[in-house]
């Protein structure tokens, strides 16, 4: 019996031992040796962390300082980084406007209200899209490759990236040397930065070669720099005329460094797109590498590698900068100065953002497994802190893609592998680039929203276009997309398009920005842009002929179809509710400026006519006028665009619209949860602000489980898109703090729809409207300390669910509620 014991002991050793140590096949650098699957957590419990190189694109780290990007692979034979620079999209200034529109739009406009919608949407196609129907698409810079030596085992990998600091490393040991690489964004010093060390002298080794599918030829400059030099891409018709460039400065301490490598098949792999959403194909034209583009490092102590990059682009109709000279200064100052001192201000400038908020729901120890483990048991598993993990990743993607001076996040934010990415990788102003900013204001992010007034600012002026051209309208309009050339004519399809309200829905951004900081200066740079965007509308609701009401037409309720085999419509749900916060918006602003009382009177008349919210008959709130849910094709439509009024706005509430509030909810168990990774966001949002904690907990896991979050923690549409991202941590947000002004009183809600899964925690920086930061701690589902800060000295009122209202507070207060 003894020796039973004994020998089954042996075989669970010899077993488990190895089940650690297990061949892979060859990945993204090549390795096919052994992983020994014994590196500990990270410290920092702020951290995404693997034991394995990234597989693919939706498995790699990002890393981005607003305006460069990168994707980091972590391979052990070859690293991959693969680059962007926000300003480098295909195409050129173009002007996109149909001239054939404005003669079409009475014989558009008779079609519908003669119910004829099918032949509308037919003419639209024909006579109102722009020219070309797509536009430009955000695109790829192309990869930094690192070839290293050989090996045939590792132990202890660990890659991961420490949000906290900005960080990504790779660690490893391959026999008794551990190897270790930092890359990190900086914004300050415009590069990003590859550290490469060891623990012991002479071991870094390697080669290294830049490999684009743009148009693009590679120098080599003083035996240590790469030069990457070209054009961007041409679309649909539209020349390609930006011209950019990447520099490469590799800094070696010890050993050799030179301009001649060996064959190496880490480095002439073919450049590949393997983001799953790309519909782009293999790039026949990828830079091929050979021994004139190439650098390499022999037996060096360590070595640091700077990246910068460029565009010619200055704004949406001049590209006449010197691209060289923009890439060429950053990296020659960066070269100057030692990487600590890099690393210091990188991660100084970083945290003055990050460290605003820190949120606290509670750690088990499912916290200790890697990132991509805990997504595929997150919904089985007790795992709070894969929420708030989820939540401050959210803030470091913004932080990493949207700063003053840069654009703003596109689709994918600042990470694109394409030449032709899914939906162009641009600005859908429908949903999606206003979901990407929902968490600026609450999470503390406030000046991150200036590339956003910055592309209203720019669409003011090419909308100013459109309106003239396409609508005969004063004012400026933007359809339901736009790109780095700022197009705002409708494209696509009239189904998609044909939606005059994407540039009022951006103002939202705009206004929220005013409400939270009551900057006067501020909101007198954007009330030309209200004022602008509420012309056109002055100029181009109609009266329906059955109600009398004032109404878009023509338009559509989001990319949802309706009976009658088309989208297009008029005065789609959607459409009257955005209006009406754009017209309040702009006499509220008018009224502080103390500017345009008779323009102030008219949009007062004009919103009084706008068409109302309306319950149809199944109790739901009705998307469109006529009562047409039930029948539409697409009852689980992945758009809620009729709930716009429940969030982002508060014109539905359960305080003030109770019966409204309740068709919400009808419409949202009707539409059901499950849905795209942007769409399941949405839901969540609505629900925390509906107050039903429990149902936005349930959202919440759909979210984060392996269908809608991939391995990076990037959401999945499918495929990635990062508004679902941020949507999803703003739904967090709203779980705990909701605000809102009621006259100049700010209404702060504590723990409005606290989940059962978050019973204990604690969280410190939230903002309200009207200048407040608000901490709060929670014990057993209820507050039992908040301190608010009045950074303005204005008033505020604090309400909870749990027995308490105090009004009429200013300054800095704390409250104990035990």
């Amino acid at each position: 019996m003894k020796i039973s014991i004994g020998f089954f002991c042996l075989f669970v050793l010899v077993f488990n031992v190895f089940a650690q140590e297990r061949r892979v096949t060859a990945g993204v650098d090549g390795f096919a040796g052994v992983f020994r699957d014994d590196a500990p957590a990270p410290d920092e419990p702020l951290t995404l962390w693997y034991r394995r190189p990234a597989a693919d694109w939706n498995a790699a780290l990002p890393v981005g300082n607003g305006r460069l990007g990168a994707m980091i692979f972590g391979g052990v034979e070859g690293e991959r980084l693969q680059l962007n620079e926000d300003t480098l999209w295909a195409g050129s200034p173009y002007d996109p406007n149909n001239p054939e529109a404005l003669a079409a739009l009475p014989e558009v406009r008779r079609l519908i209200f003669a119910g004829q919608y099918r032949e509308a949407a037919a003419l639209v196609d024909r006579k109102m899209m722009a020219v070309p129907v797509k536009q430009m698409s955000y695109q790829t810079l192309g990869d930094l490759r690192l070839a290293f030596p050989k090996a045939d085992a590792v132990s202890g990998y660990r890659r991961e990236l420490d949000i906290d600091a900005a960080v990504a490393r790779v660690t490893y040991q391959i026999g008794d040397t551990t190897f270790r690489r930092e890359i990190f964004a900086s914004a300050p010093a415009g590069v990003i930065v590859v550290r490469l060390t060891a623990d012991r002298r002479g071991q870094i080794s390697f080669q290294t070669a830049l490999q684009t599918p743009q148009r693009a030829a590679v120098a080599v400059e003083n035996a240590d720099t790469l030069v990457l030099s070209g054009t961007g891409g041409s679309e649909r018709g539209i020349e390609g005329k930006l011209r950019f460039e990447a520099r490469v400065r590799v800094l070696a301490d010890g050993g050799r460094t030179g301009s001649v490598c060996e064959n190496n098949p880490a480095l002439a792999a073919p450049f590949s797109l393997s983001n799953s959403g790309s519909d782009s194909k293999l790039e026949p034209r990828a830079l091929a590498v050979d021994a004139a583009n190439c650098l390499s490092v022999t037996n060096a102590d360590s070595a640091t590698i700077l990246i910068s990059a460029a565009t010619s682009y200055v704004n949406y109709h001049d590209i006449s900068a010197d691209e060289s000279a923009r890439a060429r200064t950053p990296l020659e100052r960066a070269a100057r100065r030692p990487f600590a001192a890099l690393r210091r201000e990188h991660v100084a400038d970083y945290r003055k953002f990050f460290r605003r908020v820190a949120l606290d729901l509670g750690t088990t120890e499912a916290a200790r497994r890697p990132t991509d483990e805990r997504i595929k048991q997150f919904a089985a598993t007790d795992d709070p802190q894969l929420a708030a993990l989820y939540f401050q990743f959210a803030r470091y993607l913004l932080i990493s893609s949207s700063r003053p001076g840069t654009q703003p996040a596109t689709l994918q934010g600042l990470w694109n592998d394409s030449m032709s990415p899914p939906w162009n990788s641009k600005y859908t102003i429908n949903i999606n680039t206003e979901m990407n900013y929902w968490l600026a204001e609450p999470a503390n992010l406030s000046e991150l929203t200036e590339p956003v007034t910055k592309m209203v600012e720019d669409l003011a002026v090419t909308g100013a276009r459109t309106a003239r051209v396409e609508w005969g309208a004063g004012g400026w309009v933007a359809h339901h997309n736009t790109d780095l050339w700022r197009a705002a004519a409708p494209i696509d399809a009239a189904r998609y398009g044909m939606w005059p309200t994407g540039g009022a829905w951006l103002t939202m951004t705009l206004w929220d920005h005013y409400e939270y900081t009551r900057d006067p200066r501020y909101l007198a740079r954007i009330y030309p842009l209200l004022r602008g965007a509420s012309e056109f509308f002055l100029d181009t609701l109609v009266e329906d002929p059955k109600t009398k009401w004032l109404v878009t037409c023509p338009s559509l309720s989001p990319e949802n179809v309706h009976p009658f085999g088309t989208a297009v419509t008029a005065g789609p749900t959607m459409d009257e509710q955005i209006i009406r916060d754009l017209f309040a918006n702009t006499i509220r602003a008018a009224g502080i400026l103390n500017k345009d009382r008779d323009f102030r009177e008219r949009l007062d008349t004009a919103r009084a006519r706008l068409a109302p919210n309306r319950i149809g008959a199944a109790g739901q709130l009705q998307e469109w006028l006529e009562d047409w849910d039930l029948q539409a094709p697409e009852p689980h439509h992945r758009h809620v665009s009729h709930l716009y009024g429940a969030f982002p706005s508060w014109q539905i509430n359960i305080f003030d619209t109770p019966a409204l509030a309740a068709a919400a909810k009808k419409s949202l168990d009707l539409r059901g949860d499950e849905a795209t990774g942007w769409a399941i966001a949405w839901r969540l949002n609505l629900w925390a602000r509906l107050r039903d904690a429990e149902r936005a907990y349930k959202i919440l896991a759909l979210l984060l489980r392996p269908e809608r979050t991939y391995p990076n923690m990037f959401d999945a549409h499918p495929p990635f898109q990062i508004d679902g991202n941020f949507g999803g941590a703003n739904g967090i947000a709203e779980m705990l703090v909701q605000n809102r002004l009621v006259g100049e009183t700010t209404e702060i809600h504590l723990l409005p729809a606290l989940p059962k899964a978050f019973p204990n925690g604690r969280v410190r920086g939230l903002r309200a409207r009207g200048g407040f930061e608000i901490d709060l701690e929670w014990k057993n589902g209820k507050p039992v300390r908040t301190r608010i800060r009045s950074l303005l000295g204005r008033k505020y009122r604090l309400i909870s669910d749990f027995g308490f209202r105090i009004s009429d507070l200013s300054g800095e207060d704390g409250f104990d509620f035990r």
